[in-house]
């Protein structure tokens, strides 16, 4: 069984076996002239049996004819960049010259059911097989592509559309280049009152001051923080700190902010703990009034050092234990960066909850103006460096340390170090959100800590040169 083939109707002088499936007869043929119309039918040879068995009888089908188009098949997708990519296809068999093929193109979309965009191979077709390419532009950043190939041939009596089968291909995800920050770099972000630790407040009652003080003959911002006034501390202080801040300079004197009415603050003069302090010894009052952003951060300009000993600055902190030496060595760590590092930036907290959570929240009474003072039961800080090229950000380094408020003499800030990401999900807000996208998803997800712990062995910011001190 199998077909009889040819140019010429009623001489079909070639033959090929075909399959039988299930009573249907099929055979690939091959070779074929594009354009020109062929004529075939089927034929089955029927052995006798019995007394006849050296007899046989063949039967013919009816004879058609078709005229082969040729094919084009969807090639591969090379060049794939984030915003294009140049897709290929082949073709074998087709008409050329006067009837070659036209309307030559990709279609291509991201659903494989609607290729509702189009690119065109516009230079022709001059030969009857080869290859041919397209680029396309403006596409999205990690997303996969369908496309498929179409051509319209010659079929011996008009042109007629044939096509490939659909591939697909994904863009990677856009590497971003270097960009100039829109704001300051340690300034947190935050939404709702949900994300603070506490139901007590709503945003509107909160006080978000940014103090300025003379530096190096210029205004700059010193340190900015997030007061609530009803737990009587800010949230977060946030500031830059570079080598020109740092000196040894001394100042102590507790005084109300004078950007927050004095109503809404505490009066944190001598004793306001219960027992008098007598500087350097604690050893019989529980809490100090710890600095948020040290006094030693700006130890080098007195009018900002004056600002760090504002009431919005402070909490009720444990000193034997905590505050010193585990809260101070940390500090001390952050200090040690201005040495490598053109700036750090430090964003310091006090956490009276973790977000969701229902810690219980313990209280003392300030002995000078009755107020109930709420304790922090956590401590923490996130830390960023930079590297630039020019006035780009270029990469980014960052880690987050948060410590519980307990007694912690026995233990070292090393072994409450943190991505900042975690810290993120503890406090609610977001942190260096003024950051190149990319390098703030990478630098806020690592939990290296080797660049802080080790500065010297991670020196891989340009240090300061003449009178720039800090890109702040």
């Amino acid at each position: 069984m199998g077909f009889k083939y040819g140019t010429t109707s009623g001489n079909l002088n070639q033959t090929i076996s075909a399959s039988d499936n299930n009573g249907s007869l099929s055979a690939t043929l091959s070779g074929l002239t594009a354009g020109t119309t062929y004529y075939y039918k089927a034929f089955v040879t029927v052995s006798g049996t019995g007394d006849h068995s050296n007899q046989s009888e063949t039967f013919y089908g009816e004879e058609y004819s078709f005229i082969p188009v040729g094919a084009v098949t969807t090639g591969d997708a090379s060049n794939i960049t984030a915003s294009g990519a140049t897709l290929s296809a082949s073709y074998a068999n087709v008409v050329t010259g006067t009837h070659a093929p036209q309307e030559i193109y990709f279609a291509y979309g991201t659903n494989n059911n609607n290729l509702n965009q189009y690119a065109y191979y516009n230079n022709g077709i001059s030969t009857a097989s080869g290859s041919f390419s397209v680029n396309i532009a403006s596409l999205s950043d990690n997303t996969t592509y369908y496309y498929k190939v179409y051509m319209s041939v010659w079929n011996g009596t008009a042109l007629q559309e044939i096509s490939g089968s659909v591939r697909s291909f994904t863009t990677p995800q856009a590497v971003q280049q270097p960009q100039t920050p829109t704001g300051w770099l340690e300034m947190p972000s935050y939404t709702t009152a949900g994300m603070l630790g506490t139901t007590t407040s709503s945003l509107t009652d909160l006080y978000k001051v940014t103090h300025w003080a003379t530096m190096g003959g210029t205004t700059q911002r010193n340190y900015t923080c997030l007061y609530d006034p009803e737990m009587y501390a800010s949230y977060w202080v946030a500031y830059p700190l570079c080598s020109a801040h740092l000196g040894t300079g001394s100042l102590k004197n507790f005084t109300y902010d004078p950007d927050v009415p004095s109503a809404k603050q505490t009066n944190l003069t001598n004793g306001a703990y219960g027992v008098a302090l007598i500087t350097p010894n604690y050893e019989n009052n529980v809490y100090s009034r710890g600095h948020q952003i040290p006094n030693a951060d700006r130890n080098g300009v007195s009018a900002m050092q004056s600002q760090t000993y504002y009431i919005t600055n402070m909490t009720p902190q444990i000193q034997n234990g905590f505050n010193s030496p585990l809260w101070s060595g940390l500090e001390d760590a952050v200090r040690a960066q201005t040495s490598y590092t053109d700036t750090v930036y430090v964003v310091t907290g006090a956490a009276f909850r973790k977000k969701g959570s229902s810690d219980t929240i313990n209280t003392i009474t300030n002995t000078h103006d009755g107020k109930v003072l709420p304790v922090p039961n956590y401590y923490w800080k996130v830390i960023l460096k930079v590297t630039r090229s020019g006035g780009n950000i270029t990469g980014a380094q960052a880690i987050g340390v948060w410590i519980p408020h307990e007694d912690l003499k026995n233990h070292s800030y090393t072994e409450y170090m943190y991505s900042v990401d975690q810290i993120e999900q503890w406090t609610g807000f977001d942190f260096f959100p003024n950051l190149p996208d990319q390098i703030e998803t990478a630098a806020e997800s690592s939990t290296s800590t080797s660049w802080f712990t080790n500065p010297s062995q991670s020196n891989n910011i340009s240090g300061i040169t003449g009178n720039n001190w800090g890109s702040f």
